[in-house]
């Protein structure tokens, strides 16, 4: 019988991301990506301009002596490092850093985080919500939206923001944009800013800390507070703005890494990591790069191991060819270590996390044929994937168009608003076999 299955993916031509992209791409006739295509602008870029341009801009807000210039929101990672280099030797200003701590450092990053206040002179103020509730948290944001990393994402572009307004310092200066740096959603002369709306539709998917709650298993809104984005009223009255340091200086990661490490002893990693090649990436949090990554596979159909490649390719650091060999060796990884401690770090089994993954996958991504997960591949013919946990009522939505058994695909939900995600996944998870 001949399998139903979507439509074939595309891909970029110019880096190695599919249309399926976690972040929305566009694709022009030549079937280059937005994401590319934006990238492009920088050749084109006055650097020296731009950064006269953002030192005229901080300017008025330096301090008189009785507060700090700006606050730099830090998670001891190579990008930290440089941020945190250009605002005290470039700018010449006086930061607070600032950092949510999620317990999901390796040793290694912690490190780093810890040593930013000497190398730079700096104050540093860190914040965390218990380790208990983050378990909490880590266990209830992967059943709802298989992102077990939800709190990392909504504490980082939020506790910032409350540290600014409680310190009455008015500008954040934060990194690179990350939608427009991956997939070209504003124009690099746009020099957009940090907005309520980016954090909590984007960074939090459109879910918020009130979603949190939940008497069941005992989270309440006090445990939630670093959680909170300020008040329209109190960014109003401080004067509070953020902007990003990625439209008016060259963003390169690997020359980041290199200076840092060079000049100012910022550490990578000494061990191997599961899905990429890179070793100076996801030191804050050790489940981005393995589990936390491998549900982007399990959704989306691609991990680090393309996301990193994109970067290296746009750079000129890779080839595409060089690229598609790295989709090839890492993106399919389930990463057994990273898994086998997160594991046991929220008291679940592999079964229970496996049968809960395939609740997310996209259907213009995946099709079921004999029991397994097929999807296309970049380097020519589709592949399977592993076994399907899934029940045979929740398999439908992946049979595309298959008359024989009257069945037609399902409303794709994963990547839509908090309250169909919410519905989609309460009505998925009531009908999993639970152990």
């Amino acid at each position: 019988m001949e399998i139903a299955r979507p439509a074939k993916m595309r891909y970029c031509t110019k880096c190695v991301y599919p249309k399926s992209s976690a972040v929305p791409l566009a694709f022009d006739e030549k079937g280059v990506c937005s994401g590319c295509r934006v990238h492009d602008q920088k050749i084109h870029i006055d650097w020296k301009k731009m950064e006269e341009k953002l030192k005229k801009l901080v300017e008025p807000y330096r301090s008189k002596g009785n507060k700090y210039d700006c606050i730099v929101p830090v998670s001891g990672g190579k990008d930290s490092y440089f941020q945190t280099w250009y605002v005290t030797n470039v700018l010449k200003m006086k930061p607070l850093l600032v950092t949510y701590q999620g317990n999901d450092y390796y040793d290694v990053g912690l490190k780093n985080l810890h040593n930013m206040r000497n190398v730079f002179n700096a104050d540093h103020f860190i914040m965390g919500p218990s380790v208990d509730i983050l378990k909490k948290l880590h266990k209830k944001c992967f059943k709802m939206m298989g992102d077990m990393s939800w709190h990392n994402h909504c504490g980082i572009f939020s506790f910032p923001v409350q540290a600014a307004v409680k310190f009455k310092v008015p500008l954040i200066i934060w990194g690179e944009h990350g939608y427009t740096d991956i997939g070209g959603m504003y124009n690099m002369n746009d020099l957009v800013e940090m907005t309520k709306k980016y954090r909590t539709e984007h960074a939090c998917r459109g879910f918020d800390w009130y979603d949190m709650i939940d008497e069941e298993i005992g989270i309440t809104e006090k445990d939630l507070l670093c959680h909170k984005y300020p008040t329209d009223e109190e960014l109003e009255e401080n004067d509070i703005r953020g902007i990003y340091m990625g439209f008016y200086v060259f963003w390169d990661a690997n020359a980041h890494f290199k200076r840092m490490t060079e000049e100012l002893g910022f550490l990578p990693a000494e061990f191997p990591f599961e899905r990429t090649y890179r070793r100076f990436s996801a030191l804050d949090d050790m489940h981005e790069a393995g589990i936390h990554d491998y549900m982007k596979f399990i959704k989306f159909g691609y991990g680090r191991g393309s996301d990193h490649p994109c970067k290296d390719i746009r750079l000129g650091y890779m080839t595409r060819e060089e690229g598609i060999a790295n989709i090839k060796k890492y993106d399919a990884v389930k990463p057994m270590q990273d898994l086998n401690r997160w594991l046991k770090y929220v008291e679940m089994t592999e079964e229970e996390f496996d049968r809960t993954a395939d609740t997310f996958r996209d259907p213009s991504v995946w099709w079921i044929q004999d029991g397994e997960w097929w999807k296309d591949n970049i380097w020519g013919e589709p592949s399977s994937y592993g076994k399907v946990w899934l029940t045979e009522e929740l398999q439908k939505k992946y049979y595309w168009n298959d008359t024989k058994k009257g069945i037609s695909r399902g409303p794709l939900l994963i990547t839509q608003g908090r309250q169909d995600i919410k519905k989609s996944s309460e009505e998925k998870l009531s009908t999993v076999p639970q152990n």
